[in-house]
C-alpha cells in the first residue's frame, strides 16, 4: 500500500471515527423549574409533570440526560433565573414567568423559535390562541405555553337560592350581573344594616375586559383611556359600588357566604371544589363558577395567564433543547398531565376537547356550570394582560388614577381619562 493510500484510509478511518463520537455524544440539558403552583393554589405536582416528561424524553433520546435544581420556590424563581443570566449560569431550557417574559425576550435572553417551528411544521392554531400568543413578542415566538389558567366567576349558589335568585348562565351580560348585584345588596335581617352584597373584587379592568376593550395599542407605545367604552366600564364599577352605600365588602365577609360574586381562577375552581380542599375553604355554601360576564354576550371577558417555556439564546445545545422544549409543550402526554397533576388548563386544543379530560373534570368536580364549550371559548378568546416592557409599570399608574376617579364621582370622567391618558402617553414615550 503506497503512502497516499494510507493517507487517504487513515482520513477515512478518522473521520468515521469522529462521526461516531458525534452520533453518539452525551448531552446534559439543564433545566430551570419551580416546586410549587404557578397559580397560587395548594397541592400542585409539578415535579411529577416534569418528572414524567424527562423520563420519556430520555428513553426516546438515551443520549441526552436532564437534570434540575429542586427546591426552588416560586417566590424566588424569578430572581434565581435573572441572577442565572447575569452570570451566564442559566439552564438551557426554563419556565418563564408571565412578569419575566417581555424583559426576557426584550433584553435577547430568548433563543427566536420560528425558524424551529417552521421546520417541524408546528401549526400555532393547535394551540388556544390566547396561550401561543402568549409567547411572541413583535410578531416572533419566543417561548411555547406549558399550561394556562382564566379568570372566571365565582357563584354563591346558597345565596342566590335563598333570595330566590337563578343562577346565571354562561353568557350572562354585565346588565345580567349588575342587576342580579342589585336585587341581592340587601339589608336580611331588618337591622337597617346590608349584610349580604353582590360582589368582592371585581375591578375597573375586570369591567375593561367585560367591555372588549383593548386599552394599548399593539406594541405598547400608546394608551387609548379617553373612549366611550372607558368611560362605560367605569360607571359601571361606580353603579356597583353605589350598591353597597358605603360599605367596604371584604375577603372575609366572601369567605363567609355574604358575597354572591368573586372573580376567581379556573386553577383556584380546580383546587376547592372537590375534596378535601373546599371543606377547608367553602363549605358553609353551595357555589360553582360561570363565564365572566360581557358587554354583548361575547367570551372575550377573561383574563388569561400563561406559564410559559423558553430556551436560551446562549445555550451550545439549541438542537437537543428544542426537542425537550416539544415534549413540554406540545407533547399530548404532558398536557394531560397537566390537566391530571396542576390545576391549570392544557394549552392544547385537542387535549382540552378530549372525552378523557371531560370525565376528569366531572370526577373531580361533579355537577358544574363549566362544560368543554365554555373553556374552548373562554381559551381562545380570552385576554393576555401585558405584552410590552412597561406595563406593570403604566397600569398601575393608569389602577390608581382610575380608582381616585371611581371614590370622586362628581369628576368629570371624559377630562379625568384625557389627563390620565397623557400622562401616561408621556412614560411610554
Amino acid at each position: 500500500m503506497n503512502m497516499l493510500k494510507r493517507t487517504v484510509l487513515l482520513c477515512v478511518t478518522m473521520c468515521l471515527s469522529l462521526l461516531g463520537i458525534g452520533c453518539n455524544r452525551k448531552v446534559e440539558l439543564r433545566l430551570g423549574v419551580f416546586v410549587d403552583s404557578n397559580w397560587d393554589v395548594p397541592g400542585s405536582e409539578m415535579y411529577t409533570i416534569i418528572d414524567r416528561v424527562i423520563e420519556r424524553f430520555e428513553d426516546a433520546h438515551p443520549n441526552i440526560h436532564v437534570t434540575y435544581d429542586s427546591g426552588i420556590r416560586k417566590d424566588d424563581y424569578s430572581s434565581r433565573l435573572m441572577n442565572a443570566f447575569l452570570s451566564g449560569t442559566e439552564p438551557d431550557v426554563f419556565l418563564i414567568l408571565d412578569e419575566d417574559f417581555i424583559t426576557l425576550s426584550s433584553l435577547g435572553g430568548l433563543y427566536s423559535l420560528d425558524g424551529k417551528m417552521e421546520k417541524d411544521a408546528i401549526e400555532t392554531d393547535q394551540f388556544f390562541s390566547s396561550a401561543i400568543h402568549a409567547g411572541m413578542y413583535h410578531g416572533h415566538c419566543y417561548a411555547l405555553p406549558l399550561e394556562s389558567n382564566a379568570t372566571m366567576m365565582f357563584v354563591n349558589k346558597t345565596l342566590l337560592s335563598q333570595l330566590g335568585i337563578d343562577m346565571p348562565s354562561n353568557d350572562w351580560t354585565l346588565d345580567d350581573f349588575l342587576d342580579i348585584c342589585e336585587q341581592i345588596t340587601t339589608d336580611t335581617d331588618g337591622n337597617g344594616t346590608i349584610d349580604v352584597f353582590g360582589c368582592y373584587n371585581y375591578t375597573w379592568l375586570d369591567a375593561v375586559y367585560g367591555y372588549n376593550i383593548d386599552l394599548f395599542n399593539e406594541d405598547g407605545t400608546k394608551c387609548t383611556l379617553d373612549t366611550a367604552e372607558v368611560r362605560s366600564s367605569i360607571s359601571f364599577i361606580q353603579k356597583l359600588q353605589e350598591l353597597n352605600s358605603g360599605y367596604q365588602v371584604t375577603a372575609n365577609m366572601f369567605d363567609q357566604g355574604k358575597v354572591a360574586f368573586a372573580p376567581m381562577t379556573f386553577a383556584q375552581y380546580r383546587t376547592y371544589k372537590p375534596y378535601p380542599w373546599r371543606i377547608k375553604k367553602y363549605s358553609a355554601f353551595e357555589w360553582d363558577v360561570v363565564a365572566m360576564p360581557s358587554n354583548d354576550n361575547n367570551s372575550n371577558a377573561s383574563q388569561v395567564s400563561t406559564l410559559l417555556a423558553g430556551i436560551s439564546s446562549r445555550s451550545y445545545n439549541k438542537s437537543e433543547a428544542w426537542m425537550f422544549l416539544k415534549e413540554l409543550s406540545f407533547s399530548k402526554e404532558t398536557q394531560q398531565d397537566i390537566m391530571l397533576y396542576s390545576q391549570g388548563l392544557s394549552v392544547l386544543k385537542e387535549v382540552v376537547s378530549d372525552s378523557f379530560i371531560s370525565e376528569l373534570l366531572k370526577e373531580d368536580m361533579g355537577d358544574t356550570m363549566v362544560d368543554l364549550s365554555v373553556l374552548n371559548d373562554v381559551m381562545e378568546n380570552g385576554k393576555k394582560a401585558g405584552g410590552f416592557l412597561k406595563y406593570d409599570e403604566v397600569i398601575s399608574m393608569i389602577t390608581s388614577d382610575v380608582e381616585d376617579l371611581i371614590r370622586n364621582d362628581d369628576s368629570d370622567i371624559e377630562l379625568q381619562l384625557l389627563r390620565i391618558q397623557k400622562s401616561i402617553n408621556r412614560v411610554l414615550n
